[in-house]
């Protein structure tokens, strides 16, 4: 793939997640980054102070450094700002750091030499995994700490991780051919001032979270039908007179869905309820919401994928070096915030179909979804599960663009919380999804009490989809090992495929 830099698309992005393409740059981005190179050494060999070049940083900004020292000002910077702490960030989330860092130097706007985004993309392309402690960011002056770790590894100290193996970053780069980097002038600042680790993980999860909010829509649609609940609620008519995108396409989601359901025509006539419960027939409002939140969140992230976020900034055509804040950030952190309100309300709405499905009362289905009720307790606890993951999504929703610490002695007097606002949903993520499969397992439990009566060919695809591994409960099991099963089906894309084969519904990120 060549990186055209500031022209990231979507799908490009996800490639790169998914770890299968090769990265270059184009000959045409060279001279742009040879001629902002010879700006940042010019102002190495003048005597004029110049932030990062020959000055300190943050606090200690003030102070003048020799130009004797500049080679080992960068190379303190790296060694000083590698403090990061807990687990390392997955494989896909550093890809994406790598990627990123290299298309923003790219643009010509940071002054680094070529081989400095050639070693980038070198480790990349070798499959080399720097090892980048996920916890330290502040999402402010950029991902400190995770770019140092990451900028680490390219110049031969600290670990990488090969073959899933964590070695010396040095042994790693002498057994893949890559010549380890030495730093010049102002380039140890443009490696790590950026938004790219908080970018990554944002998009780490937008792309995590496609196939699960893919199989909400198919489940959402399957409890339906196990409760006869109406489709009347998805009529066109009725959305478009709101106007809301998301909820127009949620309804046309759910529309193709459930046509051609037997089980729906068994009870058009003669059915004495007149409404269905919110968590059937408010969907559109409330999935359709959170998918233009998702939509949103991923106009952000692109935008940001194709950013320069460090500082100074160089502008060629008049040789200024410009300081500014453009490693703020805010628009990831509340990006990600947005994110984390629409991951968690999929989850809640879906724990309360399964809290309406196994209420005999309101289902009309056998109490606890099980036929003999008292010897068998069914669904009751898959349920108290459900809510649980539920209420924890609650605390984990809480916005982190909110909660800013001072910090470098008051000079980053406001920071974002960028990174801990993208890296907390990934916990938010796997909770939904657990909830959605124990919701298929109900769903599909439902359906059981229903039969002979079928549902439309694309439910009936999802529910045998289940039952290929997962057989009905005609009496109490040990339940966890399918949950574990049904919620793989939810976050693998098994039933994201199933609405991928349906003839003419929008794409998900159709505003991308």
């Amino acid at each position: 793939m060549l990186i055209k830099p500031g022209h990231f698309t979507l799908e490009q992005l996800q490639s790169i997640h998914a770890g299968v393409q090769q990265l270059a740059l184009p000959e045409a981005s060279r001279e742009v980054i040879r001629a902002s190179q010879r700006v940042v050494q010019a102002a190495a060999d003048g005597d004029a102070p110049v932030y990062g070049v020959n000055t300190g940083f943050g606090k200690l900004a003030n102070q003048r450094i020799s130009k004797a020292q500049l080679a080992t000002l960068q190379l303190n910077l790296i060694r000083s700002h590698s403090v990061g702490v807990g687990v390392p960030l997955q494989p896909e989330v550093v890809r994406l750091m790598l990627a990123l860092k290299a298309a923003s130097l790219a643009r010509g706007h940071s002054g680094v030499r070529e081989i400095v985004i050639d070693t980038l993309l070198a480790v990349h392309n070798a499959g080399l995994v720097p090892y980048v402690p996920s916890q330290g960011s502040v999402g402010a002056s950029g991902d400190l700490a995770p770019l140092a770790h990451m900028t680490l590894s390219l110049i031969g100290e600290g670990d990488m991780l090969q073959d899933g193996q964590r070695v010396p970053a040095a042994q790693a780069l002498k057994t893949a051919g890559i010549a380890p980097l030495t730093l010049g002038p102002k380039e140890g600042l443009a490696l790590i001032n950026g938004t790219q680790t908080s970018t990554a993980l944002a998009l780490h999860a937008l792309i995590s979270f496609e196939p699960v909010l893919e199989a909400a829509l198919v489940i959402g649609a399957l409890t339906v039908d196990a409760a006869r609940g109406s489709d009347g609620p998805f009529d066109p008519r009725i959305h478009a007179l709101r106007g809301q995108p998301g909820q127009i396409d949620v309804a046309q989601y759910y529309r193709t869905l459930l046509q051609g359901s037997a089980i729906r025509s068994s009870h058009v006539d003669g059915d004495d309820r007149v409404q269905d419960p919110y968590s059937l027939r408010c969907q559109p409002q409330v999935v359709g919401a959170c998918l233009d939140q998702l939509r949103h969140g991923a106009l952000v992230l692109l935008r940001e994928a194709n950013a320069v976020t460090d500082n100074p900034l160089v502008f060629v055509e008049d040789g200024a070096m410009i300081s500014g804040g453009n490693f703020h950030a805010e628009p990831v952190a509340l990006a990600a915030d947005g994110m984390a309100l629409a991951i968690a309300e999929v989850g809640a709405i879906a724990e309360r179909r399964i809290a309406m499905l196994i209420d005999s009362g309101v289902s009309r289905l056998p109490p606890f979804l099980t036929a003999d009720a008292g010897l068998n307790s069914g669904f009751m606890i898959a349920h108290v599960t459900a809510a649980s993951l539920a209420s924890e999504n609650k605390s984990l929703a809480h916005p982190a663009s909110v909660d800013s610490l001072p910090t470098s002695a008051n000079q980053e007097d406001h920071v974002s919380m960028a990174t801990f606002a993208a890296r907390r949903l990934q916990a938010m993520i796997s909770n939904t999804a657990n909830i959605l499969g124990i919701e298929l397992l109900a769903a599909a439990q439902g359906m059981e009490f229903l039969r002979p009566l079928t549902s439309s060919p694309a439910l009936e695809q999802a529910h045998a989809l289940l039952r290929e591994q997962i057989p009905a409960m005609a009496q109490d099991r040990f339940l966890a090992p399918d949950i574990e099963h049904a919620t793989g089906l939810v976050r693998d894309g098994s039933l994201a495929r199933i609405l991928h084969t349906l003839a003419n519904l929008p794409k998900l990120w159709v505003a991308v």
